[in-house]
């Protein structure tokens, strides 16, 4: 593959970020630097570390994952700053140190953004890459900031028609002037209750409230990590099953076979543990085994959410079945966890599609979107 002046296409691969989701970023940009093919394309590694500072990182995917427990990567803010810059062509990237002249490193031709959470999930990069006229992996800057937020992604799958659980919002404010008032409104969703960062993922931040003894240090506790947060009906004795969604070069939309996710020992559910840890903590059925129709429904809402929140490139659609055989979604993720250990290649690779390809695809896809308006 090459670029329009004939050299091979520049892949910026940005990682990091600001948000509590920084060590997870970094373990999925190792494994896509470790898979990304070389003789196709030439990579450039972007970290942005917790300040914000943009850098120019360790093309070493060794360097960028978890070791252990409490043994987290990040990006080394002390390494020489970067900038996406205008140039003749079109976006470059430019090394400016403290006095030294600032050095080019070319143009970029994709941005690969493998950002979690607030400042990278949420459309405020994807934002950046539209006013900079870069092409980049992934939803747009709406669908982005929709599937973030989860209040908001619950009124949009509403609206198409995609069944939800019941929930109430809260704000810091709210909870600051009258938190009798919000501990109210939860009470009379029922109890157990999960209550979670609205703008978060990887399970940070997230609490179970059994009984209303609870409900006051799980708020203040998702309110650590998000102004906003989720109170959500606990969906007891429901399974959690995830389903793949990928853009088609065609234009259409592809759904991978299901998977289903059984927490094992203390764990009462997903939390960060049991995600990146998944060896001492879990059990995956890759491919989810399912009573006769699950899966063809599963598929079509998967496709279908993917749809209505206007995603592009990749998303998983995460799922409750009910114990009534009915199917509920979740959340949907917009840049899921990515590493080959993450459920969304493995239900891929199961599929048929292997990791390296799914490199290749995203980036495929991202070449050929417009940039602007589509």
């Amino acid at each position: 593959m090459s670029s329009p002046t004939g050299r091979r296409v520049r892949v910026a691969v940005v990682f990091g970020g600001r948000s509590s989701e920084h060590a997870i970023s970094c373990v999925t940009a190792g494994s896509v630097l470790q898979a990304i093919d070389r003789e196709k394309y030439d990579v450039v590694p972007v970290g942005i570390a917790t300040d914000g500072r943009w850098v120019l990182e360790a093309d070493d995917p060794q360097r960028h994952r978890i070791t252990g427990p409490g043994q987290l990567p990040s990006v080394d803010g002390g390494r020489a700053p970067v900038a996406l810059a205008p140039t003749s062509d079109g976006t470059g990237l430019v090394v400016s140190e403290p006095a030294e002249t600032p050095r080019a490193l070319g143009d970029v031709d994709v941005v690969f953004p493998l950002l979690h959470g607030p400042w990278g999930e949420d459309g405020t990069i994807q934002g950046l890459f539209e006013m900079s006229d870069v092409r980049y992996v992934g939803s747009g800057v709406l669908a982005s900031a929709v599937s973030m937020d989860k209040a908001f992604m619950k009124v949009v799958l509403k609206d198409a028609g995609l069944p939800v659980m019941p929930s109430v919002t809260v704000t810091a404010r709210e909870w600051k002037a009258d938190p009798q008032a919000v501990r109210e409104r939860a009470a009379e969703l029922g109890y157990p209750l999960f209550v979670k960062p609205a703008r978060g993922g990887s399970s940070i931040g997230i609490a179970k409230a059994h009984t209303p003894d609870e409900i006051d240090a799980a708020i203040e506790g998702a309110l650590e990590h998000d102004p906003k947060v989720l109170v959500e009906v606990s969906a007891e004795g429901a399974r959690e099953i995830e389903c793949g969604v990928l853009e088609a070069l065609d234009g259409g939309v592809e759904t991978s076979l299901p998977a289903e996710i059984r927490i094992t020992g203390e764990h009462e559910f997903y939390d960060f543990e049991a995600k990146y840890l998944p060896e001492e903590h879990t059990e995956l059925d890759v491919p989810a085994i399912l009573p006769d129709g699950v899966e063809e429904r599963m598929r079509a809402m998967a496709a279908a959410a993917f749809t209505a929140v206007g995603c592009e490139g990749l998303a998983r659609v995460d799922f409750f079945l009910m114990p009534d055989g009915s199917l509920v979604v979740n959340e949907l993720n917009t840049m899921p966890g990515f590493t080959p250990l993450s459920m969304f290649p493995q239900m891929w690779a199961a599929t048929g599609v292997t990791y390296g390809e799914l490199v290749d695809r995203l980036l495929t896809l991202a070449l050929q979107r417009d940039t602007g308006l589509r």
